[in-house]
């Protein structure tokens, strides 16, 4: 035990620190083309309608492993499209905004209904007030129903970006040297300390993932449309 611990231990920030950097890069890549799809989807122009709907749609039921896979090996291998620096580094950046791209074209499908579900909670007699006063389409959006669809979406939008923390897992097929990765690699090397390396793992992606939950709660209680 003391020997896998000594091996571990200067592994694991790195390793938890990408992790992190894959969470909050895809978040935020996320939260962006969610919004966009979302304003799309409910936009008076059939075929964005139909665009954003069609996107949604294959994103949502397509395994994210093959999303991943398709950034690395569609895109990289047989595209050539590379999204770093062609350095000592190349490698290790490639995979990783590769890895990004394909979890914010993932997520990005579920941040869409997320806040469409938000939208559903917005009285339909706003918007025909705010048309009626002669108020575009966009600032209708942008306004009077996005705010409030954003937070009557907030818990939503957490249990996404909670999946998401755990679901950066999945980089590990395309050499991202992330959590996962190195449990891996302790459970090859030992193989007869498998329930310590779990349960070391599993802590670290439990103290990723609550403070999200509590974070997304609070701003939930203090944020909610109160109608």
């Amino acid at each position: 035990m003391s020997e896998m611990w000594a091996e571990l231990a200067p592994q694991l920030p790195a390793a938890f620190w990408m992790t992190i950097k894959l969470a909050l890069y895809s978040g935020i890549g996320s939260l962006i083309l969610g919004i966009i799809l979302t304003g799309m989807r409910v936009s008076p122009v059939a075929a964005m309608r139909r665009i954003s709907s069609v996107f949604t749609e294959i994103m949502r039921n397509t395994p994210l492993t093959l999303v991943i896979l398709f950034c690395s090996l569609g895109l990289y291998m047989n595209m050539d499209v590379a999204l770093a620096r062609d350095n000592e580094m190349f490698s290790i950046n490639n995979n990783f905004r590769l890895a990004v791209l394909g979890f914010v074209l993932y997520t990005s499908a579920f941040v869409s209904e997320s806040l469409r579900s938000g939208i559903n909670t917005v009285p339909f007699g706003q918007a025909e007030a705010a048309r009626s006063l002669g108020l575009t389409f966009s600032q209708v959006f942008s306004k009077i129903i996005f705010p409030q669809a954003f937070r009557g979406a907030l818990i939503p939008l957490g249990n996404t970006f909670i999946a998401l923390t755990k679901n950066t897992t999945v980089a590990s097929v395309i050499g991202v040297a992330e959590a996962s990765l190195l449990m891996k690699t302790m459970q090859e090397n030992y193989a007869d300390q498998l329930i310590p390396i779990f349960f070391i793992f599993a802590m670290g992606f439990v103290i990723l993932t609550l403070p999200i939950g509590l974070l997304f709660g609070w701003a939930n209680n203090r944020l909610a449309v109160k109608r």
